[in-house]
């Protein structure tokens, strides 16, 4: 035969399901997005077509709403555990199963209070704004014996309006950018961060409680470093998640420098001190790094397009 088959798989895509939980009058929701991968024993239906090792990518998804009843949705990477699991188990064929999940966050419209003109204000609890932060993001990858989760972050835009300069760098004959001793320092983050368990046997992380502080701990040092360049906050935001949350082992940023620059009102007789910008979305730097916990492993690929 003069070729052969390589790496495959197949899945079903973006499966977007919304589980609603009932606690009395109160309402809870967790909005997935979930796309399923499944490899292994797959030649078959390559050369000859023969579809008797594969599982229709409907029952993948159809599998991705009932574990929604089933199981309930405690966290996405709980979620992706479920589906995993069961796919590698369930089926011989399937060697490795990956579920990819984004999550969208919903916080509760706050409602007038008991003194309010309008009548049930105080009683609404099942209303909801959708945030216009962050998406959250996982991966589960299972091949039977161990687990890999990948989890972060994406679209999370933060801003610095002080504490940032940018000077001393190499210049030379196209060099035009002047000298920054007070600058704007603005970046959409994308992150993503590996967890250190691997086996049934470990104690499971705390999934949500882990997102939440790593988003803290990213926040708190994008705040407090007083930054030469994105890459020195860049650093100080992978190294506080790594000291804080020992479940973490590493962490990928890849952080575009949103450029805000000074306009030049002089020519309207107006001075410009550092309070009027432009905000440009483009051309932009692209800053991006690894942060390992020493002796750690770099896992996580250095293109996270597809992540």
């Amino acid at each position: 035969m003069p070729t052969i088959l390589g790496q495959n798989q197949y899945g079903k895509a973006e499966n977007r399901v919304v589980r609603i939980t009932r606690d009395g009058d109160t309402y809870h929701i967790k909005d997935l997005n979930v796309s399923v991968a499944l490899s292994g024993d797959m030649d078959e239906v390559h050369y000859s077509g023969s579809n008797a090792n594969v599982l229709p990518t409907d029952t993948t998804k159809n599998t991705v709403f009932a574990f929604a009843k089933e199981h309930g949705i405690q966290s996405a990477e709980q979620f992706g555990i479920h589906l995993a699991r069961h796919f590698v188990t369930s089926q011989e064929p399937i060697g490795t199963a990956r579920i990819r999940i984004e999550e969208y966050a919903w916080e509760r419209i706050a409602t007038s209070d008991a003194n309010s003109r309008f009548i049930g204000a105080d009683d609404v609890k099942h209303s909801f704004v959708r945030k216009g932060q962050e998406t959250r993001t996982t991966q589960i990858t299972y091949d039977g014996q161990k687990w890999e989760v990948v989890s972060g972050l994406k679209d999370l835009t933060v801003m610095n309006s002080t504490n940032s300069e940018f000077w001393g760098y190499a210049k030379d004959r196209y060099t035009t950018l002047k000298e920054a001793y007070d600058r704007i320092l603005a970046t959409d983050v994308s992150a993503r961060w590996r967890y250190n368990w691997t086996d049934d046997e470990e104690r499971m992380p705390n999934w949500e409680k882990s997102y939440e502080q790593a988003r803290k701990h990213m926040l708190q040092a994008f705040a407090e470093t007083y930054s030469l360049s994105l890459q020195q906050t860049l650093y100080q935001m992978g190294s506080r998640i790594i000291e804080s949350r020992s479940e973490i082992d590493e962490i990928r940023f890849s952080l575009p420098n949103n450029h805000h620059f000074l306009v030049d009102l002089e020519p309207f007789g107006l001075e410009n001190d550092n309070e009027v910008y432009f905000a440009a979305d483009r051309p932009y730097g692209l800053i991006e790094a690894t942060v390992l916990r020493d002796g750690a492993e770099q896992r996580i690929p250095v293109d996270m397009t597809n992540l």
